[in-house]
């Protein structure tokens, strides 16, 4: 085991070499250049290619052209001061893994108002402020696509594809998983459509906040600071006593449905509030006679039904028939039973067949998303996120502070020192 662990080292380490030297054979490295070919980015290369040297080279070389043009080496946090104070774009944290959890909320109008060279540069620094958090080990990071913020399924399309072709061709191998999370309604038909064609489809995952509303900590009481979700959540209400002179309502305990027929207003016998029955009182009671004429023989079953049918149909009184009173004609209707297992089973059934513990496609998608969905609800820092940014991406503050925390340290040293003595 051990010999063929050090023959596959040495052949990675001869592929890597074989890229390099190609690489110094069509144009000298810069210094930049060769820190940027470490042997980690020349193995991802090669991954991408099939451990093709030549086009490993060829797809290198290209990459380093492309990062000149972009002017990686530049970018800095001054330039986006707008875009980090709305949080378009940021780094929320790391996963139980270590990788970097990359949050996209662009909104729709945002490409038409910036040219494509700054929207690019804007996507680019996101990615490399998470490249630069990475630890030793890891090399990929996750990308989070909010795209409630988009009313049009194709302008979001354009805007994703477009990311990911930049993602599979500038930092190959450095995806691990994408989710897009509320798209537009039309958006699940055109990914579709073209899903085929794009390279890093296997890795996306399209999901909707709504189906993990119960798996959040703290059960429904931490959807107030969330007023998307809250809105669309039933809240409990508190019944209110009837006073006066009214007889009890009758009506249910829902928050949104709930009703009580008055007899104050027999004009209106469909006047709602949200009073309910008191305790004692039977909810299969039927409204008196002398509260309403027009709904004799309601119950909670059916007074909503009677406040709009015809006045005919509400002056009919309804006889209540216990079951001895039933003609041998009015037998109740049985449910009809379930058909046994037939011999001549469909061809398809013997292919439909589902292993013990095996979930579909829709559910391990589903549950991928759950490990990310903190960082999706997590509020965004501005303060948080530039912490996370290595000098020189932090721009002038990174760089002052950094200094100032080494002239502190220094300065704790000699106290300490000083001190000793």
């Amino acid at each position: 085991m051990g010999m063929e662990m050090e023959k596959k080292d040495s052949r990675d380490r001869e592929r890597i070499e074989a890229v390099l030297k190609l690489l110094r054979k069509q144009a000298p490295l810069t210094m930049k250049q060769e820190k940027y070919c470490n042997d980690g980015c020349v193995e991802r290369f090669l991954r991408a290619r099939g451990d093709n040297v030549k086009k490993a080279a060829k797809h290198l070389r290209l990459v380093l052209s492309w990062r000149d043009t972009i002017e990686t080496e530049s970018l800095i946090a001054d330039e986006f001061s707008r875009e980090l104070s709305e949080g378009l774009a940021y780094v929320a944290g790391h996963d139980d893994d270590a990788r970097p959890v990359v949050v996209f909320r662009i909104k729709q109008d945002y490409p038409k108002l910036h040219s494509q060279k700054s929207f690019v540069r804007l996507l680019v620094f996101t990615l490399e402020v998470a490249v630069s958090s990475m630890s030793r080990f890891v090399d990929q990071f996750v990308l989070l696509f909010d795209a409630s913020f988009f009313r049009s399924a194709s302008a979001f399309l354009n805007f994703f594809m477009g990311t990911l072709k930049m993602v599979g061709d500038y930092y190959p191998g450095r995806l691990h998983k994408a989710f897009v999370i509320d798209p537009p309604s039309m958006f699940s038909v055109l990914w579709k459509g073209v899903r085929p064609f794009v390279e890093l489809a296997a890795v996306t995952v399209v999901v909707s906040s709504l189906d993990y509303e119960d798996s959040l900590e703290g059960g429904s009481d931490c959807f107030a600071s969330y007023p998307r979700t809250t809105s669309l959540r039933f809240k409990p209400v508190v019944a209110t006593p009837v006073t006066g002179k009214q007889h009890p309502g009758v009506g249910s305990a829902s928050s949104r449905f709930s009703f009580t027929v008055s007899n104050l207003n027999s004009v209106k016998p469909w006047y709602l509030s949200t009073s309910t029955a008191p305790l004692g009182h039977s909810s299969r009671t039927v409204v008196p006679a002398e509260s309403s004429p027009s709904l004799i023989g309601a119950s909670p079953l059916n007074a909503r039904s009677y406040s709009f049918a015809s006045p005919g149909a509400r002056s009919t009184p309804v006889k209540q028939q216990t079951p001895l009173q039933r003609t041998p004609m009015q037998v109740p209707r049985q449910q009809p039973r379930t058909p046994k297992p037939s011999f001549l089973q469909s061809p398809a059934n013997l292919f439909s067949f589902k292993k013990e513990g095996h979930h579909s496609r829709g559910e391990r998608d589903k549950e991928s998303f759950v490990p990310f969905l903190r960082f999706y609800r997590r509020t965004y820092d501005e303060m948080v996120y530039r912490a996370k940014m290595r000098p020189p991406l932090g721009g002038l503050t990174s760089i002052v502070y950094s200094q100032v925390k080494t002239h502190h340290h220094t300065q704790s040293r000699r106290f300490g020192h000083l001190q000793r003595i």
